[in-house]
């Protein structure tokens, strides 16, 4: 009832735009709701953990949180531009109102002013002929807060493009953390009260029922309306974005206890082509293989973190990163474990965090595409694997593994081609050949792999030919594809695992899985 007396008393000065800036704010207030969760990482592999019981498709939309967070942008933006626009609608009406002379009711309930006897019972915050819409926007407490969230939005939204998150990681890592400043902005957006509401006594005496029409008669002696008397309605944002802001601080205190325990390195290994391998011990550190982590060297920077696919399996004593020279910050931590006389720099690690590869054992066939750099999840799936045929873990479900590696050049990759050449060795030794079916290609014609005894490929994989081939070996398994690569190869992916599983559930089915960070 309360919203629809604002509705009417308002729509006499604003028409229908005063619908359309509620309805934005409310959208607003329930998207900022939900913008901060799928970035709690502890949060999310908590809900992974608990949800391993759960079907695939249930657990994989855990994995499209990046996905979701965006979105839930896009949303915030559509509402803010709609929220604006419909103000600047409202602002227009407010001063036309306050400067109409022909005693119309808009213009009566713009001269309802703040001096009046029965208290704070304005409706128009423009409240003389003279005030412009730019003096009530820089001197409200709805109208400041309104231009630097909006301010703060374009900065984030803007740096937030694949280019410059891309090729600028750092101009996206500081601009990103304006979100404080919007939500402390959005938080007390509407404690100025600028939309207002009939109070209770004045909705007694004044209903708008009965009293609208008779506006022209307002506090005569005679008349049974009085004049109505209005009060700001209270802020509802804070409420919106009070639980899941706990949470995140609560998420960034885990972050912050753990990146401050003690890392111990190992072991540094510089490879060519400027690529760095960290072997790292931390107490109570334990993963699962696919996990990533995020990685500060203070030295660099104390503020900047970044993420980095655990390359070491499970298995093993200790922990390992591979860092490839992309950019300022890569390029200066190698610089500074390049130096021979200067002490090793230390290092925070943050995680380690759930990414999909920790499902690619629950399939009975696992079909693995690295592209480029994206071959670093691989590594550790491929150690585990070597440790468990080692170990005699009869627990593996997996019956057989295709792996592709596809790159321009292998200079920067020489690591993983030891891997590769170290577990065919192996395979071999242990009568398990037939295990692992990798298919290595090149799209660099300058370039070749050696010492591996399967053949390398020149360009492209003709995927059809590939599903056609796993489809027709393995008629009624379940095929598990994982992917870290870009999102041209994901579609061909996606739309491959939809052409070629069959239409009996019996009978092969591929599920596509994709890693995002």
């Amino acid at each position: 009832m309360g919203n629809w007396v604002v509705t009417h008393w308002f729509s006499v000065l604003f028409l229908s735009a005063l619908a359309w800036a509620r309805a934005s704010a409310r959208c607003l207030n329930f998207n900022s709701m939900l913008i901060l969760l799928p970035v709690c990482r502890n949060l999310l592999s908590f809900l992974r953990g608990s949800c391993s019981f759960c079907r695939r498709t249930l657990r994989k939309q855990l994995d499209h949180n990046l996905t979701f967070h965006k979105l839930v942008a896009y949303m915030i933006c559509l509402h803010t531009a709609i929220h604006i626009i419909a103000h600047l609608f409202n602002f227009e009406r407010y001063s036309r109102s306050r400067q109409a002379t022909d005693g119309c009711l808009a213009s009566i309930l713009s001269n309802l002013s703040h001096q009046e006897k029965e208290g704070d019972s304005w409706l128009n915050p423009i409240q003389s002929p003279n005030m412009t819409v730019e003096y009530v926007t820089f001197t409200s407490i709805a109208g400041l807060t309104g231009v630097i969230i909006t301010i703060a939005l374009v900065l984030m939204v803007t740096s937030a493009m694949e280019f410059i998150r891309r090729s600028y990681f750092e101009v996206f890592w500081y601009t990103h953390h304006i979100f404080i400043i919007y939500f402390v902005g959005l938080g007390i957006h509407g404690i100025g009260g600028m939309v207002r509401g009939q109070t209770e006594e004045s909705l007694d005496e004044s209903h708008p029922h009965k009293c609208a029409e008779f506006f022209e008669k307002w506090g005569d002696p005679d008349s049974h309306c009085k004049r109505p008397q209005f009060e700001g309605l209270p802020a509802e944002s804070w409420k919106w974005i009070l639980t899941p802001s706990i949470l995140y601080i609560f998420e960034r205190i885990l972050r912050f206890y753990r990146s401050r325990q003690k890392v111990v390195i190992t072991k540094v290994v510089m490879y060519p082509s400027k690529v760095l391998e960290l072997q790292m011990n931390k107490r109570g550190f334990s993963m699962e293989v696919g996990q990533y982590i995020f990685v500060n060297c203070p030295l660099i920077s104390c503020l900047e973190w970044h993420p980095f696919t655990l390359t070491s399996a499970p298995e093993e004593d200790f922990f390992s990163i591979h860092i490839r020279a992309a950019g300022d910050w890569t390029e200066s931590l190698i610089r500074a474990f390049e130096q021979q006389h200067s002490p090793v720099p230390r290092i925070e690690v943050d995680g380690p965090f759930g990414t999909v590869s920790e499902d690619v054992f629950q399939y009975e066939v696992a079909m693995l595409v690295g592209a480029g750099i994206g071959v670093t999840p691989f590594a550790s799936i491929l150690k585990s694997i070597w440790y468990k045929f080692r170990n005699a873990d009869h627990s593996l479900k997996t019956q057989k593994i295709y792996f592709y590696w596809i790159c321009r050049e292998i200079g920067a990759f020489a690591w993983f081609n030891d891997l590769l050449a170290s577990l065919e060795q192996e395979m071999e030794e242990l009568g398990k050949v037939g295990f692992l079916n990798y298919r290595l290609f090149l799209t660099g014609w300058d370039s070749n792999v050696d010492g591996l005894k399967q053949k390398t490929f020149f360009g492209r994989p003709m995927w059809d030919n590939e599903f056609s081939t796993i489809a027709t070996a393995h008629p009624k398994s379940v095929v598990g594809v994982f992917l870290c690569g870009p999102q041209t190869l994901a579609r061909s992916l996606r739309k491959c695992c939809q052409r070629y599983s069959s239409l009996n559930p019996r009978k092969v089915q591929f599920y596509f899985n994709k890693e995002n960070f």
